[in-house]
């Protein structure tokens, strides 16, 4: 079991519930945007979100959204150790740090002290790109060995003046090197490790990387906090990262399972489980719901759920853990879905 850090009111490590991050994508200089945003994000069900803090004007930000948001914030910093003593004094919950890049050991042992007295974790984020030069000479460029050894000589640094009080990430946006780095990091150390897949992409083929790369180490019980990277809006990530965990049983909630029709397939099975999917999303009730196309799919394959539909000709049977329950027509079955949910 990894060691547990507290940033806010949220456990990270230690057998806590894995937890979902994202980052604002507003300009940090446009206030009003990002506290609308971060609402945004909250409300998705966001659990730890990201702010860039590039200068000390943005350092503004920090109390503004502290005013308006519950979830812990954390401020991501490059090069500046003072724009981490700022964000500290701001109120900010956990910074994203690499303390190799910030000068001398003065600088990283002011940060330390900071972060200790006000028991602020700190997370240290290696990627490909951001690999130390003997590093990659040692061993050849990016691999999995040359990212783990990056992630661990930035942690000595702040373990050198008695900070443990460490998060790790080693991403790539190579799948295998990421996974292995993970696993990698899981055997040498103990900290908690923040998983993702480091420029992913686009909404469609970044959240497949990311749900073979997140999934798989969760999977195996490596990962202790997500975020899907995603070139989208961040609320998409949320939902991604969200819906990864309950795939894998790690978060309760609603899943929904429906067939991929064929030619039995009389209603507009498609269009129909797009709107179940939708409508599910406020639902916090622990279920499976069905959606099938047709009675082979629907009362027997999909026994198991909840609740369900199997469609007919013009119309669909709602069924229960298997059991027919009544008829309903086609352009009712939505509605009458989401009352037996409701009633479940």
């Amino acid at each position: 079991m990894t060691k547990q850090v507290k940033a806010g009111n949220v456990l990270i490590g230690g057998g806590a519930p894995v937890t979902v991050q994202s980052m604002l994508s507003v300009p940090s200089y446009d206030i009003e945007g990002s506290v609308r945003q971060a609402l945004a994000l909250e409300k998705a069900g966001c659990e730890i979100i990201r702010l860039a803090i590039p200068d000390k004007e943005a350092v503004a930000l920090i109390p503004a959204l502290k005013e308006k948001v519950t979830v812990p914030l954390v401020a991501d910093i490059h090069f500046d150790y003072r724009l981490a003593l700022e964000a500290a004094a701001a109120g900010i919950d956990k910074i994203r740090l690499n303390p190799g890049n910030i000068g001398d050991d003065s600088r990283v042992q002011a940060v330390a002290k900071v972060c200790r007295e006000k028991q602020i974790p700190i997370r240290i984020g290696v990627n490909s790109g951001s690999v130390e030069r003997t590093i990659l000479e040692k061993y050849g460029g990016p691999t999995a060995e040359a990212l783990v050894e990056s992630a661990l000589y930035h942690a000595s640094l702040l373990e050198k003046f008695d900070f443990t009080d460490i998060v790790l990430s080693m991403k790539s946006s190579d799948l295998s090197t990421m996974i292995q780095a993970y696993r990698l990091a899981h055997e040498r150390c103990g900290y908690p490790l923040h998983v993702g897949v480091t420029e992913a992409g686009t909404s469609r083929m970044g959240l497949i990387k990311s749900a073979i790369g997140i999934g798989s180490l969760l999977h195996d019980g490596i990962g202790d906090t997500i975020r899907v990277s995603l070139t989208a809006d961040p609320v998409e990530e949320v939902a991604a990262g969200l819906d990864i965990l309950r795939a894998l049983g790690l978060r309760g909630g609603p899943r929904l399972v429906s067939c991929p029709t064929c030619g039995r397939t009389r209603i507009d099975l498609i269009g129909l489980a797009g709107k179940v999917e939708e409508a599910l999303r406020p639902v916090k009730k622990d279920i499976t719901v069905a959606v099938m196309g047709c009675v082979v799919n629907g009362p027997g394959e999909a026994k198991e759920a909840d609740i369900g539909i199997a469609g007919g000709q013009g119309e669909g049977l709602l069924f229960r853990k298997g059991q027919p329950l009544r008829k309903v027509p086609e352009d009712k079955l939505l509605e009458a879905l989401m009352e037996e949910i409701e009633a479940l």
